[in-house]
């Protein structure tokens, strides 16, 4: 045996001491879902301001930050760890917490954005039914507690399936980068409110 195929047998053999006993199960790693566990990039409070997300992500170019759409009050991007393909967000530009504070101007606008995420993700991707959903506080589930967003996950069936009740993991079909494109360009070709840049 020559000495690149020794080096290459002995590591090989310590990947599989590192590998622990078999145990039938096939793992698929998702380490970039490890900054949304550890809390990088999330605000602590409801005055974090430039530590937003969602304060930031209207402030960078569509594609950078995944905005589908833009309002004048509110804008539509794509959840960085979703659900399902097209997991949109609704979100405000104004940094608030709670949908009791929104201004009436807000409210309509966040409302009408969350229809017209439903059409053109109706249109786009066909999903046969959809989630809709608004967290508030940590308690009550938001991930991101200190600036408001309502959530809007496209369904089809059979998606539930044992991945995420049992290995806690979610398989996407399609990239971020890819669905934002897609989305925007469905906005942008539907007629509804809101300015997309398809690019």
């Amino acid at each position: 045996m020559s000495a690149p195929e020794q080096a290459a047998e002995q590591a090989a053999e310590g990947v599989e001491d590192l590998a622990g006993v078999p145990d039938g199960y096939q793992r698929l790693w998702t380490p970039h879902r490890m900054a949304y566990l550890s809390g990088q990039d999330k605000p602590v409070d409801e005055d974090a301001g430039d530590q937003c997300p969602f304060c930031r992500a209207p402030t960078r170019p569509d594609a950078e930050s995944l905005v589908v759409a833009r309002g004048e009050l509110a804008y539509v991007v794509l959840n960085l760890y979703p659900y399902n393909s097209g997991h949109l967000l609704v979100c405000p530009y104004r940094h608030v917490a709670a949908y009791a504070d929104l201004t009436p101007q807000e409210t309509v606008e966040v409302a009408t954005m969350t229809q017209s995420s439903l059409r053109v993700l109706a249109a786009s991707s066909r999903p046969q039914g959809f989630n809709l959903g608004m967290n508030q506080g940590a308690v009550g589930g938001a991930g991101i507690a200190a600036h408001l967003h309502q959530h809007v996950v496209p369904r089809w069936g059979g998606d539930g399936n044992f991945l995420p009740i049992i290995a806690r993991t979610k398989a996407l079909p399609e990239l971020l980068d890819d669905a934002r494109r897609r989305l925007a360009a469905a906005w942008a070709d539907s007629g509804e409110p809101g300015t997309t840049s398809p690019g």
